[in-house]
């Protein structure tokens, strides 16, 4: 089982065994984010989308979110071209002669390596609104941003010097905030964009208040 409402929108069964596979993988190494809360999370919105603009290859869609950070070391970056890799080999064992495509899957996850890095021109509809459902959570109520924003620390402890990870995160969330539009499908834009803007203005205006703060100690 995922959640009620994922099964919902499932457009094909999962076998127990798989779900079983995916869920220890989220697990390991032990996430704050990345974890499998942020796949049901991101099956959401799958959902949401599903209702509403629809997708046109639904189950690729699905079966890329679910598998999008199976593998996960925070730093590492061979982890997008490692979980799609697994995705494949995933698809070939548990869901053999399904008609799945596997090789989109594949594509589809390894397109999450370059978030933020993307003109909507260079991609079709679904892959826009698939990279947009892992994006969504810069949209979060401001609580919800502000554990998620958290959490990524956290998975970064003892992986980079604090004064390095602020500085690379401080980098991508100023390039997010300055590109012309954050999310590149126009539903989510349309849907999003001054949420997310908000949020990622309050988290920069707080951390330059920290370093303020901390330089007149």
């Amino acid at each position: 089982m995922l959640t009620s409402e994922t099964d919902l929108s499932a457009p094909l069964p999962l076998p127990s065994g798989l779900v079983a596979e995916l869920r220890d993988c989220y697990a390991q190494p032990p996430r704050a984010y990345h974890n499998f809360d942020h796949v049901l999370e991101v099956l959401g919105h799958f959902a949401t989308v599903a209702r509403e603009p629809g997708w046109d290859q639904p189950v690729e869609v699905f079966l890329a979110l679910l598998y999008h950070d199976a593998i996960y070391d925070a730093g590492h970056k061979d982890n997008e071209e490692r979980s799609a890799d697994f995705a494949r080999s995933a698809i070939a064992r548990w869901l053999d002669g399904q008609g799945v495509d596997a090789g989109r899957v594949a594509g589809l996850i390894a397109m999450t390596a370059r978030h933020g890095h993307w003109d909507a021109s260079a991609l079709d509809r679904d892959a826009a609104l698939f990279l947009d459902c892992d994006m969504a959570i810069l949209a979060a109520e401001p609580a919800r941003f502000d554990a998620y924003d958290k959490a990524i620390a956290q998975e970064y402890r003892g992986r980079l010097p604090a004064w390095m990870f602020r500085h690379y995160r401080r980098r991508f969330l100023r390039g997010l905030l300055a590109a012309p539009r954050i999310f590149v499908s126009d539903w989510f834009h349309a849907r999003c964009d001054a949420a997310a803007r908000a949020n990622l203005t309050r988290c920069l205006d707080s951390g330059r208040s920290a370093l303020k703060a901390s330089a007149g100690r």
